[in-house]
């Protein structure tokens, strides 16, 4: 375990006294919340002092900084290959600073870890040295096998970094942020160094595989071997190379594009819809809130270079704090209630559908809580409320085949209309579906939106590639993994008027997108199709199309704009396989697709970028992007 502060240590205690009762005592607890009648009384929150349970660290300035170093590096040891644990942690930072340049703090960050500040600014917290994720090593602690491609799931905010990386051969004047999918950097504030996304140190460079910056303030960055990336209202001092697909959205100094596709940068001037994550702070009278950034429009820049970023606070007094263990009956108790909801880190089991249905409801989750549906439930609805955000929460199918991971609004049309979601949209920040990987996962849809307005800010949707399934046969078990880790559709958007900047959606088995709705508008997409179909059968439309799009733009629709996207191939079971388009959108003038590619990543084919136009990406171009500027052609 991590050492932790003296104040944190009887809140440990307090959280495992709950943990150790005896079955029959959980069993008559359960029995006394059974009915509305006889529910548990209102949580009881010390503002100052919360209870957030053994997973959460909070550092403050007077804690020794050879105890904060020993505290790090021990978390970074226990995660930095545990990507398909249970084990979940966050760690926070109260305002003040932290090392000296003769003393710098220097740690990684590992699997299921979030690190944070807790000042109201990111200015508030200081770290003096560096915050770093490298290539995860696979062959055992050695130097082979060394690559970014699986560094999924951790979060990193809310603080300054002050880079002071001297001395450290090849890694000096840099911080390292080597990392893929469902990772986030968020109101950020480096300087003193560089930036890398890549690690060009550890057997490198070695290929990444995407990633999210947002609300931040970056020295020189080095993009390096990282595949597709989205930086969305943030400043930049210089960004350097580009690989398949970087785009920036709202972000002062970001590169011109106008070379696309020599150089493969798509560049938006300000972002049209946007709003940053919530976060947890600690305010000058010592208690904690949730900060809930406001919905803003035409944005570039950041939201904290003028003072506080625009929104409303929440005390802390007014979440239900969920431990694991909670049922879903417990935590829709308190949000009936009227509360918020925190998440505390860890994995819990959602028999019943968690239904959010009061307008403005929070619901944030900390070091990447997970809930895992049980039963084939549904683990998350939302209804058509305005101002709903859901955030830093991941998503995991079950065992038993659930209808979806999450719907937002009613279906069959039902949750069209809300005007008020035009100025208040329903909110997704760094929220991760997960169809297999840790066990066997099961689901029809994993997110269907139905409601308008809803704005999707940094997902990823995946239908495991590789897991602890322990399947057999094919290429890493791969031929049963398609009857088994089962993900039909990956994202299929009803509602009118969505946007989404950072949709990362894979390997599902018929639709990874399909978006029926009007007005879309998507800034980076990034899909890769599966990787399993046994045979071209079973990778072939009932009408004998070959193989499903990877983005799929529905026939009817009349108004829909994709900038900066890419599909990719790599049909290791079977390289027979071929996919007839990677993208697929109505011949009209009001649906743009641009900047958009697709790539062979070394088996299969797809056989045209979109609509039967394009080059093919075969094994014969491997690693080489079939581009289009813009379809249909201006």
């Amino acid at each position: 375990m991590i050492p932790r502060p003296e104040s944190l240590r009887h809140r440990r205690r307090r959280t495992r006294t709950i943990v150790s009762m005896s079955a029959g005592a959980a069993l008559l607890a359960g029995a006394l919340v059974a009915t509305p009648a006889q529910a548990a009384p209102p949580q009881q929150i010390d503002p100052t002092n919360p209870d957030f349970g053994p997973n959460v660290t909070v550092f403050s300035p007077d804690t020794p900084l050879d105890s904060i170093q020993a505290a790090v590096d021990a978390l970074a040891d226990e995660q930095r290959d545990a990507e398909m644990s249970s084990a979940r942690h966050a760690v926070y930072f109260l305002p003040g600073e932290y090392g000296t340049p003769a003393q710098p703090l220097r740690f990684e960050v590992g699997y299921y870890t979030e690190v944070a500040g807790l000042g109201a600014s990111p200015e508030d917290v200081t770290i003096t040295g560096a915050v770093e994720v490298y290539n995860r090593c696979l062959d055992g602690g050695g130097t082979s096998n060394c690559i970014a491609l699986t560094n999924f799931w951790r979060t990193l905010s809310n603080l300054s970094i002050d880079v002071q990386a001297a001395e450290r051969a090849c890694r000096t004047g840099t911080n390292f942020w080597a990392v893929s999918q469902a990772v986030s950097l968020r109101r950020l504030d480096i300087s003193g160094g560089n930036l890398s996304l890549m690690d060009y140190c550890t057997a490198g460079p070695q290929y990444a595989s995407g990633g999210f910056i947002a609300d931040s303030r970056l020295p020189v960055t080095i993009n390096g071997s990282q595949q597709q990336w989205l930086t969305r209202n943030s400043e930049v001092a210089n960004w350097t190379n580009g690989v398949w697909n970087q785009v920036f959205s709202g972000v002062v100094g970001a590169p011109d594009d106008a070379g696309f596709p020599s150089q493969t940068y798509t560049t938006i001037d300000s972002t049209p819809v946007s709003r940053e994550k919530p976060y947890l702070y600690v305010g000058a009278d010592g208690r904690y809130a949730v900060r809930v950034p406001s919905a803003q429009h035409g944005t570039s820049g950041v939201s904290w270079a003028d003072g506080e970023t625009a929104g409303r606070s929440i005390p802390i007094s007014d979440f239900y704090i969920a431990k694991p263990g909670d049922s879903a009956q417990v935590i829709n108790t308190n949000l009936a209630r009227g509360k918020h909801l925190l998440l505390t880190p860890g994995v819990y089991d959602i028999a019943k559908t968690i239904d959010v249905k009061r307008p403005d409801t929070v619901v944030l989750g900390m070091g990447h809580a997970t809930l895992t549906s049980v039963g084939g439930a549904v683990p998350i609805e939302v209804a058509d409320a305005a101002g709903v955000v859901i955030a830093g929460v991941t998503i995991d199918a079950g065992t038993t085949l659930s209808p979806a991971l999450m719907r937002i609004g009613k279906a069959n049309g039902n949750g069209h209309g809300n005007k008020a979601v035009a100025t208040n949209p329903i909110t997704l920040s760094d929220v991760y579906f997960r169809v297999g990987g840790p066990h066997i996962g099961k689901t029809t849809t994993a997110l269907e939106v139905n409601a308008d307005g809803v704005l999707i800010d940094h997902i990823w949707v995946w239908r495991a590639d590789h897991g602890l399934e322990g399947f057999t046969g094919g290429v890493n078990g791969d031929t049963q993994r398609w009857a088994t880790n089962t993900g039909t559709n990956g994202v299929i958007v009803n509602g009118d008027d969505v946007t989404a900047t950072g949709l990362f959606v894979e390997h599902f088995q018929k639709y990874n997108t399909l978006w029926k709705g009007e007005d879309g508008h998507v800034i980076l997409y990034q899909n890769e199709l599966p990787y399993d179909p046994p045979t071209q059968a079973d990778w072939t439309q009932p009408d004998g199309t070959l193989g499903y799009p990877g983005y799929v733009v529905a026939a009817g629709v009349k108004s829909h704009l994709l900038e900066g996207a890419g599909v990719y191939v790599f049909n290791q079971n079977n390289p027979s396989i071929v996919t007839a388009n990677g993208f697929s959108a109505p011949e009209t003038p009001g649906v743009r697709l641009h900047h958009i590619m697709t790539v062979n990543l070394s088996a299969g084919r797809i056989d045209h970028v979109v609509n039967d136009v394009g080059t093919a990406a075969t094994m014969s171009n491997v690693g080489t992007p079939q581009f289009i500027v813009d379809y249909p052609a201006e």
